[in-house]
């Protein structure tokens, strides 16, 4: 059994690891995962360009920013790689009660993960095509979405991007969800599976094995028949999950139009959407136009030949 070192950040999209650990999708593709929780994107960046993890459940933004020399931190990471696609990254633009409008965001302060990652050139899009300029307001960095989250919770800061079910947790609490990132942009590719392509080469059937378990473990989700057990797993694995959320993320990560994506494939023209706004809005400026410059498609491609 081949030990692989995964880092995530907390929250419901991990849903599918959760489903392979129990009911042993993992095993069965000859891997054993361990998880490490990650309190924000710099640090989850570096110990995987450090070789401290294996892979990680990241943004392809995240990948590419480091691949870039364009990430939060004075470290690059020229061999990462995307091996497969897991969502559109259900990121949601949520403010405090009193803040009903992006309008009423002028002047205040909005909280990202960092400044030139973490989906922070989503926030600024989806803030500017709402009629707010970078000059109308302050951003400060908060960390991952738990922390995120949890500084919202406490009003410290009037808004940030929240990724399900913590949009449903906030809008519970009397907190407002004003825009869901991909009615905004359209196609947009959030998380992936991302690794060293040295390390990936080295372990390419444990890459192909991950993949693997990740695919089914999406299918036993979608299928109708799983969604009591599917709900126990959810509620076992978020601390204080309500039945109404858990039932709230069921729907989201499970819909037609935005849930995980089927057998972990990515949306290539979701990446082209992340290469566009990092154009746009990353440091050192850079016009990034090819998305299959951050896929390997070689190892999807074996994990689908059964």
């Amino acid at each position: 059994m081949k030990s692989v070192n995964v880092i995530v950040f907390p929250g419901g999209f991990n849903w599918p690891i959760w489903v392979a650990q129990e009911k042993g999708f993992f095993a069965k593709n000859g891997i054993e995962v361990a998880l490490t929780l990650t309190p924000n994107s710099v640090f989850q960046l570096t110990g995987l360009i450090e070789g401290k993890f294996d892979i990680a459940m990241t943004g392809i933004d995240n990948l590419i920013a480091y691949r870039e020399g364009q990430g939060e931190v004075d470290v690059v990471g020229p061999d990462l790689f995307a091996f497969m696609g897991s969502d559109t990254a259900f990121l949601r633009l949520v403010t405090v009660p009193e803040v009903k409008s992006i309008a009423d965001l002028r002047g205040k302060v909005v909280s990202v993960d960092a400044r030139t990652t973490g989906f922070a050139f989503v926030l600024l899009e989806i803030l500017e095509r709402g009629g707010l300029k970078e000059s109308g307001y302050s951003i400060e960095k908060a960390g991952g979405v738990l922390q995120r989250f949890e500084a919202l919770m406490e009003k410290k800061h009037a808004g940030t991007l929240l990724m399900t079910p913590f949009e449903v947790r906030a809008e519970a609490k009397g907190y407002n969800r004003l825009a869901n990132a991909i009615e905004v942009l359209g196609r947009y590719q959030g998380l992936v599976g991302g690794a060293r392509k040295s390390w990936a080469d080295a372990n390419r059937e444990a890459v192909i094995g991950y993949i693997r378990a990740w695919s089914d473990a999406v299918d036993w989700l979608y299928s109708p028949a799983n969604r009591d057990d599917a709900l126990a797993i959810f509620t076992k694995n978020i601390p204080g999950a309500e039945p109404q959320t858990a039932e709230a993320a069921y729907r989201i990560f499970l819909s037609a139009e935005e849930g995980f994506q089927r057998k972990a494939k990515i949306d290539i023209e979701g990446v082209r959407t992340v290469l566009q706004l990092r154009s746009k809005y990353a440091l050192p400026k850079k016009t990034l136009t090819d998305p299959t410059k951050y896929y390997d498609p070689s190892f999807y491609e074996a994990a689908m030949k059964r």
